[in-house]
């Protein structure tokens, strides 16, 4: 962000790249005004968050390194679409699952601001391990703000390896224990939470969580295995 000093002067170097009039819509994507040297240019996104414009406003600025012209960092931009697991949706009969992996308390926050943004959802299903790729220091869920999510929530699904630490965070959050359902198994916590309804099922799962989720959801011919999606 922006930052001055009164005392001693220094302040922010000036932009040559930079973002502005951000318009954030909800979980269906982002929009900006991207401006460089070459010029302003209006850049929609497929992807949400505030923080995917920043990825994007560091790729432009790469991309005018190494040459390229606006025009065809702005075609890039816009036809780039989530990878497995961050932001990505997945039909399954009349649910759409939203699959956005979370993994440390900066990405998580990001997460939750931009559902509370699109409006949060009625059920949930919140997975955590500890397996080697996700880290086995789970205390991190301490300081993710889980609590902008809680008002909207009828229900929430807690699973993984570490599911009962989940469910110890979110009732400290303040959400009422009968609200909470402990399923340490994905596959059942998935089929548990498919069933409590809705056009939509949020899950939040940690690395290796997602991709049981993903092999779960390949196995039922729901979806792709990630390897075999082209690039």
């Amino acid at each position: 962000g922006d930052y001055a000093c009164t005392v001693c002067g220094t302040s922010r170097l000036p932009l040559d790249v930079r973002a502005e009039e951000i318009a954030l819509d909800g979980l269906a994507g982002a929009s900006f005004t991207l401006v460089t040297p070459q010029g302003r240019a209006r850049v929609s996104l497929a992807l949400p968050g505030l923080y995917n414009v920043y990825n994007a406003v560091a790729a432009a600025a790469l991309g005018l390194v190494l040459g390229l012209e606006l025009v065809a960092i702005v075609r890039g931009l816009e036809r780039f679409t989530a990878a497995f697991g961050r932001f990505e949706r997945i039909r399954v009969g009349e649910t759409t699952v939203v699959v956005l992996l979370v993994k440390n308390p900066a990405g998580a926050n990001e997460v939750v601001r931009t559902l509370v943004d699109g409006g949060a959802p009625r059920v949930g299903l919140v997975a955590l391990n500890d397996r080697t790729a996700d880290g086995q220091d789970v205390s991190w869920i301490w300081d993710v703000d889980f609590e902008p999510l809680l008002p909207g929530l009828d229900r929430v699904v807690v699973s993984g390896g570490r599911a009962a630490e989940l469910a110890l965070r979110f009732a400290y959050g303040g959400l009422a224990r009968e609200r909470i359902e402990v399923l340490p198994a994905l596959e059942t916590a998935l089929d548990r939470a498919l069933a409590l309804g809705g056009a939509e099922l949020v899950v939040l799962p940690t690395y290796t969580a997602m991709l049981e989720l993903r092999g779960l959801l390949a196995d039922r011919g729901h979806v792709e295995e990630y390897w075999r999606q082209p690039a």
